[in-house]
C-alpha cells in the first residue's frame, strides 16, 4: 500500500468536536474550548490521539451523571469503546497554564487522569459550578471568573510567555539547540520550560506535532511525500515513529485495524 486511506472504522474523539477560540480574556490560560455532543455507543472504535496539552473535561452522561476530570498530556494513543451515551466539554489549557490554573506543573499530570476537584489550583474551586452549566454557558462563566482567581508572579508569567514563543517558533525538523539559541536560552532551560509548562520535552513535543500532521493529512497522499512534508527523514522513520506513538503501523491504523480498546484510566486521587 503506497497511500494513507482514512476509513470510518476508526474515529478520533477529536473528529466529533465542535471547537471554538476562547475570548481574549481567557487566552493567556485557555487555548481552545470544544464540545462533543452526546454520542451513543456503536461499533466504531475511538482513538484518543497523543496530545501535548492538558485538558479539563466536563463529561455528561445521558443518565444525568456529570464528572470533571483533568487529562494530562497524552504521550501515546489509547483506544476505547464507549459503553454509555455521553457528551463532554473539553477545555484545553494553553502552554504554561497548568500551574496557575491547576496548582501543579504539567509534568505531574502527564499520562494521568485526575479529578479536577482534587487539585490545589483555583480551577478546582469552580468544578461544582462548571458541572451544573450547559455547554454554551461554560465560556462566559470562565471569562467572568478566571481573571479574578488566577494569580501569577512576574517570573512565572514571563516563563509562560517564553514557552508560548517557543511553541510558535518551533520547527519540528530543526535541532532543539537552534530553537534555544533563537530564544536566547540554554537547551536545559528550554527543556525545563517544556517539561514544567507542557508536560513533555521539546523533542517529544515535536514528535507528537509531526504525528498529528500525518494523521491530519490522511487521504490519498503517498507515504513518501507525507514523510517528507511532515519532517521525517524517510518513510521508514515515519512508520517507526507512528507505530511507537499509536501502537500500530500507519497502514493498519488507516484501514481501522487498531489495538483492542482498553478500560478508562483509573482516576488519580491526590
Amino acid at each position: 500500500m503506497t497511500t494513507a486511506q482514512t476509513l470510518a472504522s476508526v474515529v478520533s474523539a477529536e473528529d466529533l468536536e465542535h471547537r471554538t477560540t476562547p475570548p481574549a480574556g481567557l487566552r493567556p490560560w485557555i487555548a481552545e474550548i470544544a464540545h462533543i455532543p452526546t454520542t451513543d455507543p456503536g461499533p466504531v472504535a475511538f482513538s484518543h490521539l497523543p496530545l501535548a496539552a492538558t485538558s479539563i473535561v466536563l463529561r455528561r452522561e445521558a443518565s444525568g451523571r456529570r464528572d470533571a476530570w483533568v487529562l494530562g498530556p497524552r504521550t501515546r494513543a489509547t483506544y476505547a469503546h464507549p459503553e454509555r451515551p455521553a457528551g463532554c466539554t473539553r477545555i484545553r489549557l494553553a502552554p504554561g497554564a497548568a500551574q496557575p490554573l491547576l496548582g501543579v506543573p504539567a509534568a505531574e499530570l502527564t499520562d494521568r487522569v485526575t479529578l479536577l476537584s482534587a487539585l490545589p489550583g483555583p480551577a478546582a474551586e469552580l468544578a461544582d459550578v462548571l458541572l451544573e452549566l450547559d455547554p454554551d454557558e461554560v465560556t462566559a462563566f470562565l471569562e467572568a471568573e478566571l481573571p479574578h482567581r488566577v494569580t501569577e508572579d512576574p517570573v512565572r508569567r514571563d516563563h509562560r510567555r517564553l514557552l508560548n514563543s517557543a511553541v510558535t517558533a518551533m520547527d519540528t525538523t530543526a535541532p532543539v539547540g537552534e530553537l534555544a539559541t533563537g530564544l536566547a536560552v540554554s537547551e536545559r532551560q528550554l527543556r525545563n520550560l517544556f517539561t514544567a509548562g507542557i508536560g513533555v520535552s521539546p523533542k517529544h513535543y515535536a514528535r507528537i506535532t509531526r504525528l498529528r500532521q500525518v494523521l491530519a493529512a490522511g487521504g490519498n497522499t503517498p507515504w513518501s511525500d507525507l514523510a517528507h512534508s511532515s519532517g521525517y527523514y524517510d518513510q521508514s522513520h515515519l512508520s517507526a515513529d507512528f507505530r511507537s506513538l499509536m501502537g500500530v503501523a500507519p497502514t493498519a491504523y488507516f484501514r481501522g485495524d487498531v489495538p483492542a480498546p482498553t478500560p478508562c484510566q483509573a482516576l488519580t486521587r491526590r
